[in-house]
């Protein structure tokens, strides 16, 4: 059951622990699955999942499985967070790509975790466990610290008050540490994640400004920690990072003067 509140739920709290009930690792479910993994008799879990599915919310297979639908896709395309950015930042992602064919990354964050917005990655690029509107735990990404360090104090300590959790034996999970490393990423403008999420892997990440001059997104570039020199792809990342900030208008990067 996805809601929280301890009231009795609404319907939009019936028909959000439906959606939530997908996941990455579950993107079909049948109807008992649903309603199981909802927490709402099956006979709620019906009504609503036929509702949805009449709106294109959810799509029903031969096989008497349902998926997202293509509607619901559409409705949060919407989101200035999602499309806009997106298209932002792609030619800078693209550039960021062909220069290194390696793993491009954007994201934004839904503390305690980022999202991705978009991701590019050759055939021989290392693997990353990172996907399009995916999410992973701000504290242990590149793009997440980016975005932590950066955002409001309220909201870093929502973060740090809350057990942090190890992906490797290299994950920051001590709230000292991550505080140390916030306050050089404000300082030095990136931060290098060195086999954070997977041992194989580490990556490198800069903060994207919008309109306000506030960071509204972050990039990385994700390489194989073998044969790595990822101090040499900072000024690359840094480089793509004020390109997209300059696209949507950030002064900082088109010269402008702040107040």
């Amino acid at each position: 059951m996805r809601h929280t509140s301890a009231k009795t739920p609404s319907v939009v709290d019936r028909v959000l622990d439906v959606l939530g009930a997908f996941t990455p690792e579950r993107p079909a479910l049948n109807l008992s699955e649903l309603s199981r993994r909802a927490g709402l008799p099956l006979s709620t879990t019906h009504r609503i999942v036929g509702e949805l599915t009449r709106r294109g919310a959810l799509e029903r297979q031969e096989d008497g499985q349902y998926r997202i639908g293509l509607w619901l896709w559409e409705v949060a395309s919407l989101s200035p967070q999602g499309m806009g950015l997106r298209e932002s930042a792609m030619p800078f992602l693209e550039d960021l790509y062909e220069a290194t064919h390696e793993n491009v990354q954007l994201a934004v964050l839904d503390a305690p975790d980022v999202v991705y917005v978009e991701r590019i990655s050759g055939r021989q690029s290392v693997s990353v466990v990172s996907r399009a509107g995916g999410r992973l735990a701000a504290h242990a990404t590149g793009v997440g610290l980016v975005l932590l360090a950066h955002a409001p104090a309220e909201v870093q300590e929502k973060v740090l008050s809350r057990p942090l959790r190890r992906y490797t034996p290299r994950t920051i999970t001590s709230p000292e540490e991550l505080r140390r490393v916030l306050a050089a990423i404000r300082r030095d403008g990136f931060v290098i994640s060195d086999r954070q999420v997977e041992l194989v892997s580490l990556s490198v990440a800069a903060p994207v400004y919008g309109p306000g001059d506030t960071v509204v997104a972050a990039i990385s570039i994700v390489v194989p920690v073998e044969g790595a020199e990822p101090r040499t792809l900072v000024p690359a990342v840094r480089a793509a990072a004020r390109g997209i900030s300059r696209a949507l208008g950030a002064p900082r990067a088109s010269g402008q003067p702040t107040h």
